[in-house]
Order: C-alpha cells, then structure tokens, then sequence
C-alpha cells in the first residue's frame, strides 16, 4: 500500500492522524482538501510531502483551478519542508505545455521517488556495515519510514536495507513528542517490517547513547542548508550532541531534493511554530502557554554523513 498516489484522476492516501489503530484511505479530489491533509499531518515527511506538492498541482489543472494560486497555497500549508515547494516547482515547470504534461510529470515524480528512497537506503546500508560492523543497532527519530515518503523510506530506509542483508539488530525509536510519530508511526512499520524494536521517550535518546545501546543513529530530514545544517524533527538537535558526545556515528538520509542550496544556513529556515494545544493538555494549568517548535536546526558538525539517493556527503558545507 502507497502512502500517497494517483488514482482515477484524483489524489489518494493515507490518513496518518489515524494509524496505528485505522489504516484508512482517504480521495483527495480538490487542492483545498489536500492543503488541509497536509496542515493536519494526514500527510506528512518530506519525500511524501514533494510527492503531494506535485500531485496537487496537477490536481488543480485537472480541475480547471487557478493553478498559480494552488500552487501558492501548497508551497505554504508547510514552509519548513522545502520537498513541498519543489515539487510544486517540478510540475509548474510544465505549466505552458498543458495539463497532460503536468500530470505526467507529477507521475513521473510520485514513481520516481520509490527508486530514489530504495537507492538511498541501499547506499546508507552499506555505508552502515563498512564503517561501523556487520550487525548494528540504530536509534531514530520521528518518522522516516515509508509512511514519509511513497512506499520506502529513508531513515528507515536504510533499516530496511539493513534488514535484507541481515545487518539490523535492534532499534530504539523516540516517540517524538507531541505527536507521537515515532510512536505510532515508526513502531507501526518496525513491527509490520518485523524488527526487533524498543520506544523510549525523547529525553531518554541521550541515555540509550550514553549506555552504549546503539553502534549509529539515522534520521531524516525536511531541509539540508548550503552550509550542511540539518533542519529535522524537534528532538533531533539534541540527539545529535549525544551521538558526538558518545562518538556515535549521526546519519542524515534523505533525497537530493532534500538539499536547499538557495537556503545558506539553517537560520535562514522558518521554523514552522504548531498550535500549542498539541502540546498542551488536561495536565497542564489553564492559562499556561506553549512554544510548539515543530523542527530543529542540527549544526553541519554535528552530522557524520548525508546519504542521499545519489551521493555521500560528509557534514561539511554542500557548495
């Protein structure tokens, strides 16, 4: 099952707010209705996130909306994201030669990202078993499973390709506050995947690393900046300074489309700030205020590797 295609002329996917209780397939058939999938995370990750730009667009020309302004509104229903932007980008290349080629670029896109995330997996696997051993147990964070991108992930792609050479041990997932993709969504594909895994909360990942339960940590990414600073997940950054104080190998694993080099730094990111009555609840005092960042900014020196589909970088500037 696909977490997003393009069926009958209309959109399809997963609600992801649902799982891991109800996998439910939902039609998108207007952009206003995606743009709302997308704000409310029934899509979300950054690969999945390009794929729905793309396909939105289309969508729009199918329908005989306003292209333009559709595809204003999806660059926006997530501004940290930067897949989402792009693929816009790649199917309004195609605006002057008609709605078919739009289309059919966005076909190309949805198919292409299959390849593309299995590459990376692959190339991360092996980078995995030449410089840290021949089985290894991986801490992750969030979700970068299939559930983020069409059908195979990046962060846990590269598990997945672990797995087909018999190299994963066991895996510790954060539960990723305050959403829980980790949680819900991480565990749901780990256990689907049968892998041995353990959830721990987020302020547990520095202790897993300490107590020297992980050989490398993998995640994904919503934004890579010129100078190699990542921008994933709340709860990344301090991942990361536990990895280098645990000389742990920190993996980066996502697509070239991943990579912003029109952005210089990742203070040059909107960091997009959530309702803060996902963080806010019954336990918490009436009047109390919450800052609900949805990302983070992890410093290029801090990461080990980026492993996308076509290339190793180490964690040195990208221009």
């Amino acid at each position: 099952m696909r977490t997003i295609d393009w069926k009958n002329e209309r959109i399809v996917l997963i609600d992801q707010t649902l799982l891991p209780g109800t996998v439910k397939l939902v039609d998108v058939d207007t952009v206003d209705e995606l743009v709302d999938a997308i704000k409310r995370l029934a899509v979300r990750g950054a690969p999945a996130l390009g794929v729905a730009g793309a396909l939105g667009v289309a969508l729009a020309a199918k329908n005989g909306e306003d292209v333009p302004s559709a595809a204003d509104k999806l660059s926006k229903a997530r501004p940290t994201a930067v897949n989402l932007s792009w693929g816009v980008n790649q199917v309004m290349a195609k605006l002057d030669q008609g709605t078919d080629a739009m289309v059919e670029m966005a076909k190309y896109i949805l198919e292409d990202d299959v390849k593309r995330n299995s590459d990376l997996g692959r190339r991360g696997a092996q980078w995995l078993i030449d410089n840290v051993g021949p089985r290894i147990n991986v801490h992750t964070h969030c979700n970068a499973g299939a559930l983020a991108c069409v059908e195979w992930g990046t962060a846990l792609g590269v598990v997945r390709a672990l797995q087909e050479r018999d190299a994963v041990g066991h895996v510790y997932l954060d539960e990723t506050r305050p959403l829980l993709q980790g949680a819900r969504l991480t565990a749901w594909e780990l256990r689907q995947m049968g892998i041995e895994h353990t959830v721990v909360v987020d302020s547990a990942g520095a202790t897993v690393l300490a107590r020297g339960l992980v050989q490398a940590v993998v995640v994904g990414a919503d934004r890579i900046a010129a100078n190699g600073d990542v921008v994933n997940k709340i709860g990344t950054y301090p991942l990361a300074l536990a990895a280098a104080r645990a000389k742990v190998p920190f993996l980066v694993a996502a697509p070239e489309s991943t990579i912003d080099m029109a952005t210089p730094d990742g203070a040059s990111v909107e960091i997009e700030i959530r309702d803060a009555a996902e963080v806010l609840g019954e336990h918490t005092p009436h009047g109390s205020a919450a800052l609900n960042f949805a990302f983070d900014v992890t410093p290029a020196d801090l990461v080990t590797a980026i492993i996308t589909d076509e290339r190793i970088i180490d964690g040195k500037p990208l221009g």
